[in-house]
C-alpha cells in the first residue's frame, strides 16, 4: 500500500528539516562538506539552468544548488513553463519537494491529483509513477530533494 502525499506549511516542514538534521541541537555534530552555510534564490544570476532529461519536452530546466546529481542527496531545483505538462515519469529514489514559485498539480499513480501552491510540500515515494501540470499565469519552480541519485525513468502506463 503506498502513502498518500502529504502538505505542509514551510515554517513547519523547516522546523523538522532543522530539528531532524540537528541544526536545532547545538551540540550535533557537522557532516563534512556541508561544514559551509549555502542561501540561493531560485533568481540567482549565478544559478546554472540546463536542460532537463530528455523524457522531457522542451521548456523544462533544471540547476543543482547543492551535491552530485549522480550521486545521492543532492538538491536542484526544477523549472517549468505556465502551461507545461511534466509527463509521466518515476524516479529510483524518493523525492522531497516544495514549490517555490507558481501552481502546480501533481497526480501520483493510484492517488488523486493534489494542487500545490508556493510553499507547499509533497513527498513522491521511490518508484512511482506522476505527473504533474504547471497552471496559473507564472512559471512554475520546484525544489526537490533526492535521497539516491537524480533520475527520471519514463513511464508508458495510466496514472
Amino acid at each position: 500500500m503506498t502513502r498518500p502525499i502529504h502538505r505542509l506549511t514551510l515554517p513547519a516542514i523547516l522546523f523538522a528539516f532543522l530539528g531532524a538534521a540537528g541544526v536545532l541541537n547545538a551540540e550535533a555534530p557537522v557532516a563534512p562538506g556541508l561544514d559551509r552555510p549555502l542561501a540561493l534564490s531560485e533568481t540567482a544570476a549565478d544559478l546554472q539552468w540546463g536542460d532537463c532529461p530528455a523524457i522531457f519536452p522542451p521548456g523544462c530546466k533544471i540547476a543543482v544548488l547543492h551535491g552530485d546529481p549522480a550521486e545521492p542527496g543532492a538538491d536542484v531545483f526544477l523549472r517549468v513553463p505556465s502551461g507545461y505538462t511534466i509527463p509521466a515519469h518515476s524516479h529510483t529514489s524518493a523525492e522531497r519537494m516544495v514549490l517555490v514559485s507558481g501552481q502546480l498539480d501533481v497526480t501520483y499513480a493510484g492517488h488523486p491529483t493534489v494542487s500545490l501552491k508556493r510553499g507547499d510540500y509533497a513527498f513522491g515515494p521511490a518508484l512511482l509513477p506522476h505527473t504533474a501540470r504547471c497552471n496559473g499565469a507564472e512559471a512554475c519552480t520546484l525544489f526537490i530533494a533526492f535521497n539516491g541519485a537524480v533520475d527520471a525513468l519514463p513511464f508508458a502506463g495510466t496514472i
